[in-house]
């Protein structure tokens, strides 16, 4: 049964926002003994195999908060963001336009992170859980 309304999103992974990166990879991928997909001590960013192959991730937190809050933030002053339900979408700024015209208020415009490899906006739902829409950015060559 398809809705027309309906928007293709499929989960992506659970990004943890972590203050201690190292010490975050090293309890997921050591002590819990978790493959690691991507990622090394010392980074930004890991992604763990938990079924999905890259279904948990780790991402530094200050990071987070400088990609949602406007330009030169330090931290974000809103709410301590511990997780990020992160969704791909085949066109971010298609499913905006959509989300938009139902009054969802995002907290950025879609935006290319170059680093991240990604066009993405952020929004939260009404009890206030930070939520990611993405797609990926053509491969440069």
């Amino acid at each position: 049964m398809s809705n027309s309304n309906q928007i293709g999103m499929k989960l992506s992974n659970i990004r943890l926002l972590v203050n201690d990166f190292d010490k975050c990879f090293a309890f997921y991928s050591d002590t819990l003994g978790l493959e690691c997909s991507w990622g090394k001590p010392g980074d930004n960013y890991a992604s763990f195999n938990i079924g999905l192959p890259s279904g948990l991730a780790l991402f530094k937190a200050n990071l987070m908060s400088q990609a949602i809050n406007k330009a030169g933030a330090a931290e974000n002053t809103v709410v301590n963001d511990k997780a990020v339900i992160i969704f791909e979408v085949e066109n971010v700024d298609a499913v905006f336009i959509n989300l938009e015209s139902k009054a969802v208020n995002f907290l950025t415009a879609p935006k290319d992170m170059q680093d991240w490899g990604i066009r993405v906006v952020h929004l939260r739902d009404p009890e206030n859980n930070l939520i990611e829409l993405f797609t990926a950015l053509p491969v440069q060559n």
